[in-house]
């Protein structure tokens, strides 16, 4: 009876590594295409002084957003399944987790907090006022989601390195 516990334990061990693996990739690249070449072709672009970009902005971040909400709980889900399967990542199980668990309050704080904030700053209220600036508090806001992205990106990579190191 063990032997077959025993093997399936294993046979599931690399499908959860795997989807640890896939999310945590798709979420990076994803962070990436839109901090290093979005973002940036939008600014270049003349896009943030339009009166539309706020409301642009905010519904392509609250799509993307909601993908990382899921990608985060994957992540953290399968961290978890994969310690409680056999030895997980060994020493470095519950710092993975931990990681995990800082990269699912990173994207609770981007979605329900600066998101939100940065779209309400950068809406335009008065209809007559045809020249559009980029309000002062909203280079606060833009860098504290990119110091958050910064975070991110190198908890990420770290969680991606574990399991690449402990791939079975």
């Amino acid at each position: 009876m063990t032997a077959i516990t025993t093997s399936k334990v294993e046979s599931i061990k690399p499908r959860w590594q795997a989807i640890v693996m896939v999310a945590l990739i798709f979420w990076l690249s994803g962070s990436l295409i839109i901090d290093l070449v979005i973002m940036p072709s939008l600014y270049v672009s003349g896009m943030m002084t339009s009166p539309e970009f706020a409301a642009a902005g905010n519904l392509m971040f609250w799509g993307f957003n909601r993908v990382e909400l899921v990608c985060a709980a994957l992540i953290a889900t399968g961290l978890m399944v994969l310690n409680n399967l056999s030895s997980g990542f060994g020493k470095q199980s519950r710092t993975a987790i931990i990681l995990s668990l800082v990269l699912l309050a990173i994207v609770l704080i981007d979605t329900y907090a600066l998101t939100p904030q940065m779209s309400a700053l950068g809406m335009q209220l008065n209809l007559f006022d045809s020249t559009a600036e980029v309000p002062t508090g909203m280079n606060l806001l833009h860098q504290g989601y990119f110091g958050l992205e910064a975070v991110k990106l190198a908890v990420g990579g770290t969680l991606l390195s574990f399991c690449y190191q402990h791939q079975a």
